[in-house]
């Protein structure tokens, strides 16, 4: 009889981080923060974290001899299935680190992709799942008419698309050309539905992913979008008319959440579920207040609408899970840096019939909420 709990049964994960000064420990602590996030989302067990310091990285094998060594050590004496590395890795340094430890490896891309293809429930999203991963294992493909196995299985493998075959680059290629053909015919279909809301106010709720974005459209459309504590539950675009006073009526919209260095095969994969992002009429930035570093989520959350071309859209900035959030100077930081914030629980509520009240009024006015006389988005200073 097989007594393992669930926990043994999961993948025992060591994290590691490379940065080049001692300067970057405390950033690099915070990256493993999320990465262990990430990697539990995925299903994997964090047993260690590693970070060294380095100021030229080996081109071979990223990391150094002696900790490469005390790296497979780790790995012999707690059974380790898996390294992640939050450092970019090419084809040759896996390969390499693979030689040195009795492990898999896969770098931080991997990861997130592979949790996207976890959570991929419709068809459009597992095109655009698969779509990223292909591209990304196309730039993984090393010498002429290489092959890359997906034999096997655990972080890292998943996928909505093909399963335990040997693609080389011609079939990749073709498979790609395929889905982007689907998704187009995808988005045509939406621009149907669309065509029907062009006179309803148009909002999309915008924000580092687990801010609250699916609870707030819950509490706001009283709708059943499922909501998880773990990162990328959603990875649709969940649009509902909402009823906010008085019989008003808007378009609402949640979308899939960011991260600092969201892989641009995601944001390129994903660019027709972001396209309501564009097309809103308002953006509601949801901000994780009682998370310490929500400044530099803001930050994140500008620069990937900024890549997707909606960094100049009025916005409403919207800070959630204040029933979290004990300092009071926190709430005097975020109200001098966002005068106009709307401060909210959705989960609990709290101040959601204020935050109905401003939408109404700026729905009605068409208020370019956030943003100077010029078309120009008022970011702070800080964050431009």
């Amino acid at each position: 009889m097989d007594r393992r709990t669930p926990e043994d049964l999961r993948e025992k994960v060591i994290l590691f981080a490379l940065i080049r000064s001692p300067q970057s420990r405390f950033l690099a602590a915070e990256a493993l923060d999320e990465l262990k996030t990430l990697t539990e989302t995925a299903g994997g067990r964090v047993v260690e974290r590693l970070i060294q310091i380095r100021t030229r990285p080996d081109p071979k094998t990223l990391i150094g001899s002696g900790k490469m060594k005390e790296l497979a050590r780790i790995c012999q004496e707690h059974g380790i299935d898996l390294v992640i590395f939050n450092n970019d890795l090419t084809p040759s340094q896996i390969g390499a680190l693979e030689e040195h430890l009795p492990c898999r490896v896969i770098d931080r891309t991997a990861l997130i992709l592979d949790i996207f293809a976890r959570h991929a429930r419709t068809r459009e999203a597992k095109c655009q799942v698969e779509l990223a991963q292909l591209q990304y294992r196309l730039s993984k493909l090393t010498g002429r008419g290489g092959e890359l196995s997906r034999l096997g299985g655990g972080i890292g493998t998943r996928g909505p698309g093909e399963k335990k075959l040997e693609i080389d680059r011609r079939r990749i290629r073709q498979r790609i050309r395929y889905l982007k053909r689907r998704l187009k015919s995808i988005e045509r279909s939406r621009l149907v539905q669309r065509k029907r809301r062009r006179n309803l106010f148009k909002v999309a709720i915008v924000g580092y992913t687990n801010a609250g974005k699916s609870t707030l459209l819950n509490r706001l459309a009283r709708e059943r979008v499922k909501v998880s504590n773990q990162l990328f539950t959603t990875l649709d675009s969940i649009t509902a008319s909402v009823y906010i006073r008085d019989g008003f009526k808007i378009i609402l919209s949640d979308t899939v959440g960011f991260i600092r260095n969201l892989p641009h095969q995601l944001i390129a994969s994903f660019r027709a579920t972001l396209s309501v992002v564009g097309e809103a009429d308002l953006l509601i930035i949801l901000t994780d207040l009682s998370d310490r570093d929500w400044e530099e989520k803001v930050d994140c959350v500008r620069r990937v609408l900024a890549e997707i071309g909606a960094d100049q859209k009025p916005f409403l900035p919207v800070f959630n899970k204040i029933d979290l959030v004990f300092e009071p100077l926190e709430f005097k930081r975020a109200r001098r840096i966002f005068p106009n914030a709307v401060f909210i629980s959705a989960l609990k509520g709290d101040g959601i019939e204020g935050l109905k009240l401003t939408l109404k009024e700026l729905a009605q006015k068409e208020v370019k909420y956030g943003q100077k006389e010029e078309p120009q988005l008022c970011w702070p200073s800080l964050y431009r």
